[in-house]
C-alpha cells in the first residue's frame, strides 16, 4: 500500500522530504519522480484502495474529487499528533499570526517554536523542543480528528473563508472542534459567546481585553501596546500564565508587530502611509480604520474577498472622511458598493495605480491607507508581497 499526498504545497513538500509518497497535483499532467523519489501523478491515477494514507495540503478544497475518494485522510497535525510536543494552537479571524508570534516570543527561553499556518510546516519542526506555538487554520481543523491542543487560544470569530467552507456556521464549526476533542487538564481561551460548547478543557472566556486582565489581575495601563494588538498581548499572556504561571509584561511591551500590519512610513513629502496589507478581511479593516478615523483616510480596497457581502465595512466607511481606492478582482465590486453608499471611489485595477492616484490628492494633515480587506492571491504571491509592492511605489514617491 502506498502513502499519498494531495497538492504540492508548503505543506505537503516538507512532508514529501520524507521520501516514499505518491503525491497527485492538478498542475501534474503525466507522471515523473522529484528528488526525494516520490512519484508525481496527475490526479485521476489515485486509486483509493491502494492507498493507505491521504494528507492534503490545508487550503486543499473539501469538493475536490481526490478528497471525496479518500479512504484514510488525515491532516498534517493528525500525522504528527504522536510526535508532537506540548502544543499552543491560535486561531480566530483575526490575529492569529500576532499572537502565535507574542506567544512564542513569551516562551522562547523555554525553547518554544512557532509553525503551521505561521509559515513553517510541522514536518519541518524540532520534535525534540518542549513547547510547539502552531498558528491554526480552519482548513486544517476541518481536516484533523486525531490530534487536539494542550492550549487552545481562539480570537474572535468573523465572516471569514466562506466559499471554502460553503457557510459561516461550517466556518465557525471548523474553528470550534478542537474543543470537542480536548482532554480533562487541557485549557481554552475563547470568546464568551462559545461557552457553552461541549469540551473537557478547562474554560477561560472573555468578551474583551479588560476581562482578560481581570483575570490575569493586571492593570490595563501597564501594558503599552494598543488596539487592536492589546487583545493579542492579553491573550498571549494568558496563554502563557496557564502554562507557567509567570507574567512577563516588560517583554510583550517590547514586542514588534512587524511588517504589513498597521507599518506607518514617511514618502518624501512627508506625508503619512499605512502598510495593512495583513488586512485581509472586513474585521481587520475595519480595525485599521478606527486607529485613524479623526483623520480623512485615503483606503486602498480589494482582492479576493471570498464572496463574502461588503455591507459592514461600506457601513463603517459611510461614518467617515474617507475616499476609496479599488483595486484587485473584486474592483467593480466595490465600486458598485461605494456608489450605493454614496462613498468616493475610483477605479485603479492595480496597486500601483491606485498610489499614483492618492498622491495627487493626499494633504498632509490626512492618511494613505492600504488594507484591502481581502486575500492577494489574485495578483500577489502572498500578503508580504503587496505589502512590499506598496512600500516599494510609496518610496518612488517624488519629492515634488
Amino acid at each position: 500500500m502506498r502513502r499519498s499526498l494531495f497538492g504540492y504545497g508548503v505543506t505537503t513538500k516538507a512532508l514529501a522530504s520524507f521520501g516514499n509518497w505518491d503525491i497527485y497535483d492538478d498542475s501534474f499532467t503525466k507522471k515523473s519522480n522529484d528528488v526525494f523519489g516520490n512519484k508525481l501523478l496527475p490526479p485521476h491515477e489515485f486509486n483509493p484502495s491502494k492507498s493507505s494514507l491521504e494528507i492534503p495540503s490545508p487550503g486543499f478544497p473539501p469538493n475536490h474529487h481526490l478528497i471525496k475518494s479518500a479512504l484514510n485522510l488525515q491532516s498534517e497535525y493528525d500525522y504528527f499528533a504522536n510526535q508532537s510536543p506540548c502544543t499552543i494552537w491560535v486561531s480566530g479571524t483575526n490575529g492569529k499570526t500576532t499572537t502565535t508570534q507574542m506567544i512564542t516570543s513569551l516562551l522562547n527561553e523555554q525553547g518554544a517554536v512557532s509553525g503551521g499556518n505561521i509559515g513553517t510546516p510541522l514536518a519541518s519542526l524540532n520534535p525534540l523542543v518542549p513547547i510547539w506555538v502552531l498558528e491554526t487554520s480552519s482548513f486544517t481543523m476541518h481536516y484533523t480528528n486525531i490530534a487536539k491542543p494542550d492550549i487552545y487560544v481562539l480570537l474572535p470569530l468573523r465572516e471569514d473563508h466562506i466559499n471554502w467552507h460553503g457557510s459561516l456556521s461550517a466556518y465557525i464549526d471548523a474553528k470550534l472542534k478542537p474543543l470537542s476533542m480536548m482532554s480533562r487538564g487541557s485549557v481554552a481561551i475563547i470568546p464568551k459567546e462559545y461557552e457553552s460548547v461541549p469540551t473537557k478543557a478547562h474554560l477561560i472566556t472573555y468578551e474583551d481585553s479588560k476581562d482578560l486582565a481581570n483575570f490575569l489581575k493586571i492593570d490595563l495601563n501597564k501594558i503599552k501596546i494598543k488596539e487592536p494588538f492589546l487583545l493579542n498581548s492579553l491573550l498571549s499572556l494568558t496563554a502563557t500564565y496557564v502554562l507557567n504561571g509567570e507574567l512577563n509584561i516588560d517583554k510583550i511591551n517590547s514586542f514588534d508587530a512587524g511588517e504589513h500590519k498597521l507599518q506607518e512610513l514617511f514618502d518624501k513629502k512627508g506625508r503619512i502611509w499605512v502598510n495593512d496589507s495583513k488586512g485581509t478581511n472586513i474585521d481587520a479593516t475595519i480595525e485599521a480604520l478606527k486607529r485613524y478615523q479623526d483623520k480623512k483616510i485615503h483606503i486602498i480596497l480589494g482582492g479576493d474577498d471570498k464572496g463574502i457581502p461588503l455591507d459592514r465595512l461600506f457601513e463603517k466607511l459611510k461614518e467617515l472622511n474617507v475616499e476609496v481606492y479599488a483595486i484587485g478582482s473584486n474592483a467593480n465590486k466595490l465600486m458598485e458598493y461605494s456608489k450605493q453608499f454614496f462613498i468616493s471611489a475610483t477605479y485603479c485595477g492595480k496597486l500601483e495605480n491606485a498610489v499614483l492616484k492618492i498622491d495627487s490628492k493626499l494633504q498632509d494633515e490626512e492618511v494613505a491607507l492600504l488594507s484591502p480587506a481581502a486575500a492577494s492571491l489574485d495578483q500577489f504571491k502572498s500578503y508580504m508581497q503587496r505589502g512590499e509592492r506598496f512600500i516599494k511605489a510609496v518610496n518612488s514617491i517624488s519629492s515634488y
